[in-house]
């Protein structure tokens, strides 16, 4: 796939007639069909419906045209940021996560971070293998997810344990109480992310397995906000790291667990046997005050 099909798609989905999309991008109409063709082939779904007066998007058609227009921005946001670095003459640190760590920790370090008015801090939302991929290829300098991966190239390091909490549609019967994995293992559950494994969707399946409990799962989606929006929808539960309970989201609930030791760890990965440099001393001063607190706030 390539940023001329995301532009292609995003031009035919806004107008909905490829003869008008082609005229806008300048180009005949019979290329344009064939690329957006070669995109539906590429990602094995169908984004439109062709009418007879011009197209529809398709549910999937919709999710898409939604990531792609995130994905051109944030493009855009580092064409940017990468020319204000030649102008200003910046340090570019970038950070690997996935979605769970954004509620507490990442912002804070972030904001850490931007304290040195001479660093630029680029974010990017990565799944475990595609953040060691990113380590090894130079495009973060660091990853923090929830996934040990075995790999020679790369070193990681458990921060903390993190509990688990079960997020309830508002009415469910166990939103009162704090439920077992016994109890929850009765309902529908719903798993993130879908895609590349390992992920913290096998993490979630074994901890019912290991109890030799069956879970059905009903629904498996890329993303955390998707999987919220499904428990609001009354369509099951699902568990997330206790640090999401700080994103407000209407028609659910979040709820301890009753087995506290159910947990999932905080991980950070980096590029083995580099010598840190000054930003990354830094980085590692901030993770260890983060333990500290963490721990004293354990032991309370």
């Amino acid at each position: 796939m390539e940023l001329r099909h995301l532009r292609y798609f995003i031009v035919a989905a806004e107008e909905l007639n490829l003869t008008r999309a082609a005229e806008k991008l300048f180009i005949a109409q019979p290329p344009l069909t064939r690329q957006i063709k070669q995109l539906e082939d590429e990602l094995e779904v169908q984004l439109f419906i062709r009418k007879a007066r011009g197209l529809e998007l398709t549910e999937s058609g919709r999710f898409f045209l939604k990531k792609a227009h995130a994905i051109l921005s944030q493009l855009n946001a580092t064409i940017k940021a990468t020319r204000e670095v030649e102008q200003n003459s910046k340090t570019v640190f970038s950070i690997g996560f996935v979605p769970s760590v954004f509620y507490a920790e990442l912002p804070l370090i972030v904001r850490r971070l931007r304290r040195n008015k001479r660093l630029e801090i680029v974010l990017h939302d990565l799944k475990a293998q595609e953040q060691n991929e990113a380590l090894k290829s130079g495009k973060i300098d660091i990853g923090f997810g929830r996934i040990e991966i075995e790999d020679p190239d790369i070193e990681q390091e458990i921060l903390f344990n993190e509990p688990l909490v079960a997020v309830l549609p508002e009415e469910h019967t166990l939103v009162n109480q704090q439920p077992t994995i016994q109890q929850l293992a009765d309902f529908p559950l719903i798993t993130f992310p879908s895609g590349s494994r390992p992920n913290f969707s096998d993490i979630i399946l074994a901890l019912f397995h290991r109890q030799g409990l069956k879970v059905q799962v009903t629904q498996q989606v890329d993303d955390l906000q998707t999987a919220l929006s499904l428990v609001a929808s009354d369509m099951g539960f699902s568990l997330v790291p206790e640090q999401v309970r700080t994103l407000r989201r209407g028609g659910v609930e979040f709820v301890k667990i009753a087995d506290e030791s159910i947990t999932i760890p905080l991980i950070a990965s980096r590029r083995r046997g580099e010598n840190p440099n000054a930003v990354m001393r830094l980085m590692n001063t901030i993770l260890a005050e983060i333990i500290h607190s963490r721990s004293r706030e354990s032991s309370l």
